[in-house]
């Protein structure tokens, strides 16, 4: 759930961020802060607001096709000084949702040489039009289609941002993790180092009263020497995986963002765990899958085509269209004589109707091909999410087993280290008790960074992450 002070804790982590590089004290930037971050100011969460505003567009551009629109059409012939001809048709054009073409206007032509076809009374004529196709574009065509499908793909662009939305979301919390899991490991190496140069100090303080050799001093700096190319590799990690994070945070105003030393993660060991999100979804997996978002714009896609499909068989069937136009003369406007009137047929067929054939064969493939890749993504998501619930589960078995076994080793070593400093074990002992004591650490840090990315993974695959963050 989205937090109701959120804003107020984007703010304080900024202002930390920008103030703690002058002082001493460090400030946790947890990870659902982080994810919320990201999901506000990232600019690739800023582009996905772009895709339904480019489906708003696309909906706009389509229904221009319906608007009227206003014409005018001159002619004039002036050869050797006579006046052959001069035709001059004006008005206007209403296309309908129908199919029908409603259009209006007015006819004014003269000339000595005028065609008897264009021969009207001296003050024009005015006229009106209707166009209604009888058979082919009566129940759709191409301006009804291109509508259609836009108002498809507007409902389609609101899955595309959420799509795109958890695609950054997922690469973030992984940034995360990956940041968080690095930081862990560093701790544990500085701490490591500082034990191996205070155990340095008290061998070379035993040499000096005799009471260890001189070799012992070798050994102990020897493992002062690994342990601290130990750490001087994990703060490179440590330091190129902060950069990696610094990537997705950024402030509102389109700045980025790059962290300073002196924040840190939260402790990985008590983040909140995912049983009950996990637990949640499994007993509506199937709903859950069927509203993924990459499942929604096959189906989106597919119903494009259905469109597409109609349309193309609509152009199976033969032209005809059916125009009628009543004349008006002017100059006796008050009396509407019906028996004036132009009108035509159009008609119009292929003989073989290869390319319609084709077109519509081609349809249906990319419809055939659509629900083959929609049922395979079906299976793939449901099979994966299965899959990351399964790993979940199990590394969260391994992490009580392992948190425990943590305990032991470090057992193993305190009591390892009080023989070592009563003089009752060797250097080489305590040294291979607290190697595996700190490689024990390691594991479990690695466990633990495993389930919060195997939840993670559950999240993307179910299509959630926008909804969670």
């Amino acid at each position: 759930m989205k937090r109701k002070s959120r804003s107020l804790t984007i703010v304080f982590l900024f202002i930390a961020l920008f103030s703690f590089a002058q002082q001493t004290t460090t400030a946790t930037l947890s990870y659902q802060e982080f994810m919320s971050i990201v999901e506000k100011n990232h600019p690739v969460a800023k582009q996905a607001d772009l895709i339904t505003k480019g489906g708003d567009a696309a909906v706009l551009s389509a229904r221009g096709n319906f608007d009227p629109k206003l014409f005018y059409d001159f002619r004039n012939k002036f050869y050797d000084g006579k006046n052959y001809f001069e035709l001059h048709n004006g008005g206007f054009k209403i296309p309908t949702w129908f199919g029908i073409e409603l259009k209006g206007g007015y006819e004014q032509n003269e000339g000595i040489y005028l065609n008897p076809e264009n021969t009207m009374p001296t003050n024009g004529l005015a006229y009106s039009q209707i166009s209604l196709p009888i058979l082919q574009n009566l129940l759709i065509d191409e301006r009804r289609s291109i509508l259609k499908q836009a108002k498809i793909f507007q409902e389609q662009t609101v899955y595309e941002k959420i799509n795109q939305l958890n695609e950054l979301l997922y690469k973030a919390g992984k940034a995360y993790w990956d940041w968080s899991v690095a930081y862990n490991n560093l701790s544990i190496f500085s701490n490591a180092v500082e034990l191996s140069k205070q155990r340095l100090e008290a061998v070379k303080l035993s040499v000096n009263l005799g009471d260890r050799p001189l070799i012992d001093t070798v050994e102990a700096s020897i493992q002062l020497q690994d342990r601290t190319i130990n750490y001087q590799q994990s703060l490179i990690d440590y330091t190129n995986k902060t950069l990696m994070l610094s990537n997705y945070l950024w402030l509102e105003n389109n700045v980025p963002v790059e962290l300073t030393e002196q924040t840190i993660p939260e402790n990985i060991t008590q983040t909140y765990n995912k049983d009950a999100y996990i637990l949640s979804s499994i007993t509506k997996m199937d709903s859950i899958i069927n509203d993924h978002p990459a499942l929604k714009s096959y189906q989106f896609k597919l119903k494009q085509l259905s469109v597409e499909e109609r349309m193309k068989k609509e152009k199976l069937k033969p032209i005809l269209n059916l125009n009628y136009n009543p004349l008006f003369d002017p100059e006796y406007s008050n009396n509407v004589n019906l028996n004036n009137y132009k009108w035509g047929v159009t008609v119009g067929m292929p003989i073989f109707l290869r390319k319609e054939r084709g077109e519509l064969k081609m349809t249906k493939i990319k419809i055939e091909n659509t629900q083959y890749e929609m049922n395979y993504k079906k299976t793939e998501l449901s099979n994966k999410v299965k899959a990351t619930i399964n790993e979940y589960n199990n590394l969260k078995k391994q992490i009580q087993i392992y948190d425990t076994n943590v305990d032991n080793y470090e057992k193993l070593w305190q009591s390892e280290k009080k023989l070592f400093d009563s003089g009752e074990s060797s250097l080489f002992m305590i040294n291979s008790r607290e190697s595996s004591y700190i490689n024990a650490q390691l594991k479990l840090n690695e466990i633990i960074y495993k389930n919060k990315k195997a939840a993670l993974d559950a999240e993307y695959t179910f299509g959630q992450l926008n909804t969670i963050y």
